[in-house]
């Protein structure tokens, strides 16, 4: 997807997500593109199944956000901060944080979910934590090590862990999803960077990593 189409599909999705009775003319004017380009996007996404549209009263249309939208959202997300130097400083801060969080609950053995950017800046700030990293949890295995850690598709072959922090950059929502399935959603954190929806149902309950 060309770089500008990511941006507009993003600026689409995250205007809908913070207000369901947004006009497309007020999407318009915020991205700085022409109304008939935000016209055939929404349409676009409808067809995608990324959105949601229903009849509002006074002959207004309101937009909501499918699962299927809201992960797009934080995958593209994903995919616009892992090219910006914004990036590095939040993520930096953000997996201190959560590093910090984890102590303060004696969760002391916390494995990771992907191998990225993101990753690579957790393990660093982990270095000044007193929270030990277990390994990596990632479906493209690889017979060599990230920065030193152990890389398995299995979180078990990890042993047992305190808490996993969602690190894909890829997809994380379907990494945070796939993962809430045999492991406590409490205890999976995320950067808030990432976008992730812990509740899909409601479409508004963000991890607070």
């Amino acid at each position: 997807m060309p770089e500008e189409q990511r941006e507009i599909t993003l600026g689409l999705l995250n205007a809908v997500h913070e207000n369901s009775n947004v006009t497309q003319r007020n999407v318009a004017q915020d991205l700085g593109v022409a109304l008939g380009l935000v016209n055939a996007y929404l349409k676009r996404s409808v067809k995608k199944g990324f959105i949601k549209v229903r009849q509002a009263p006074a002959n207004r249309f309101a937009y909501y956000l499918t699962p299927a939208g809201f992960a797009e959202k934080s995958r593209l997300t994903a995919a616009y901060l892992s090219h910006s130097f914004t990036f590095f400083r939040n993520a930096r801060r953000e997996g201190s944080e959560i590093l910090g969080f984890c102590e303060k609950r004696n969760w002391l053995k916390v494995a990771l979910a992907g191998t990225s950017d993101l990753a690579e800046i957790i393990i660093l700030c982990a270095g000044e934590s007193k929270v030990s990293l277990a390994g990596i949890l990632d479906t493209n295995v690889s017979d060599e090590p990230f920065m030193g850690l152990p890389v398995t598709n299995l979180l078990k072959k990890l042993g047992s862990v305190d808490a996993v922090v969602i690190t894909d950059l890829t997809d994380p929502q379907s990494a945070f999803n796939v993962l809430s399935e045999y492991f406590p959603s409490e205890r999976i954190l995320a950067p808030d960077i990432l976008g992730i929806v812990r509740n899909e149902r409601n479409g508004r309950k963000r991890e607070a990593g």
